[in-house]
């Protein structure tokens, strides 16, 4: 089929989708149907917000004050992470940029999370998220709007959201407690979560993996373009056994044996598949230090017991799950805490706004907050650009 008609077609779907939404009373801005963003708003899941209110009011109150103590310590930590991250920029030639965008592609300077766990714990997150805002303002009384799911859209909407809308006029004549309890709700939510699932991880999935799988290596998942691994034929998906004398099981056995090698060393290094050597030369970034040239990761082979026990299909599904998890814990932590920056509209800048104008008045306070906001923002922006120039 010529890419004319393709086009013509995806065209058509695409009109297709937002007349539906049109129909359906969905908002729709931006540059449709390049960028566009996607708001349904609806009453449901508000009565479940209020049951869940109604049911424990002093556990709630109790729980969201914590969550207040919590945001602003975590506020205070991500600030100090981000300010010493923006320092090293430019201190420290190579450094790690501190903030990347997540995103389901692989991109300098874009934080690589797999398609289908990317979308399923944006999801997740952004809907435990916003529903503990609505069931804050409810446990204080306050009236919600609507809440609603949303989606960011390039070409087809594909950047999932979510939202709940306290009225905003109730909201801002209630105490500075209680404000900053439905400000604080969303992200305390979300590492609250990540805590849990890093329990789940400790106490369900790695006896679970102890018993199922077996150390085996470490798989090569990329090769650096002219590197030394890639000049003496080294592929992806190789998995490392030994490096001279020294077995590699585990991928902290191959590093702790790289991290004594110096510029210049000649190495062996043993795969499944056949034996490699060459010279080490200097890391680009540092240069006393050995450079190889692959990134990697731990492999594990399944027990054949556990395949017998189990059968061969449940261990695809564990595996996936395992993934999930790790994604889920790490995507809650780091969302959590950069919604508690300082900046802005986003939770931390609301939270940093009451209190600045409870300490320093209504005016001064209000100054004083929109000049670290935009100090912080910048600092934001300094560390996505480096990601993708550096």
């Amino acid at each position: 089929m010529d890419f004319q008609y393709v086009l013509l077609i995806l065209f058509v779907i695409l009109m297709l989708i937002f007349i539906w939404f049109e129909r359906r009373n969905i908002q729709i801005q931006g540059f449709v149907p390049l960028l566009y963003f996607v708001m349904w708003r609806t009453q449901k899941g508000l009565s479940l917000m209020d049951r869940i209110a109604r049911c424990a009011p002093r556990f709630w109150t109790w729980f969201f004050g914590i969550g207040i103590i919590v945001g602003f310590g975590g506020m205070v930590l991500i600030s100090y992470e981000l300010i010493k991250n923006t320092a090293m920029l430019f201190l420290a030639p190579g450094a790690v940029p501190g903030i990347q965008p997540v995103l389901p592609f692989q991109a300098k300077g874009v934080f690589f999370v797999p398609f289908v766990y990317w979308i399923l714990s944006i999801f997740i997150i952004a809907v435990l998220h916003e529903f503990c805002h609505g069931i804050a303002a409810r446990v204080h009384k306050m009236p919600v709007k609507s809440a609603g799911l949303a989606f960011l859209g390039i070409i087809f909407p594909i950047v999932p959201a979510a939202f709940v809308e306290p009225d905003e006029k109730h909201l801002q004549k209630q105490s500075r407690f209680k404000q900053l309890s439905v400000f604080a709700a969303g992200p305390f939510a979300n590492l609250v979560s990540a805590g849990a699932v890093l329990l789940l991880v400790i106490f369900v999935a790695n006896p679970l993996a102890e018993a199922m799988l077996i150390p085996g290596g470490v798989r090569i998942t990329d090769v650096e373009d002219k590197s030394p691994a890639a000049l003496a034929g080294m592929q992806k998906d190789e998995i490392i056994t030994g490096i001279d004398t020294v077995s590699t099981p585990f991928l902290e056995n191959l590093t702790s044996a790289l991290a004594v090698k110096k510029p210049g060393d000649t190495i062996s290094l043993q795969t499944k598949e056949k034996t490699y050597t060459f010279t080490l030369t200097e890391h680009p970034k540092n240069a006393s230090k050995a450079y190889l040239g692959v990134f990697s990761r731990q492999h594990a082979d399944i027990k054949d017991d556990f395949k017998a026990a189990y059968g061969t299909w449940s261990v695809p599904l564990i595996l996936w799950t395992f993934g999930l998890l790790y994604w889920l814990f790490l995507l809650s932590l780091g969302i959590g805490l950069f919604n508690l920056l300082p900046i802005g509209p986003i939770d931390g800048g609301r939270m940093l706004q009451l209190a600045m104008q409870k300490l320093f008045k209504e005016r001064p306070g209000l100054r004083i907050w929109k000049f670290v906001s935009m100090i912080f923002l910048v600092m934001v922006i300094v560390n996505v650009v480096a990601g993708f120039l550096g």
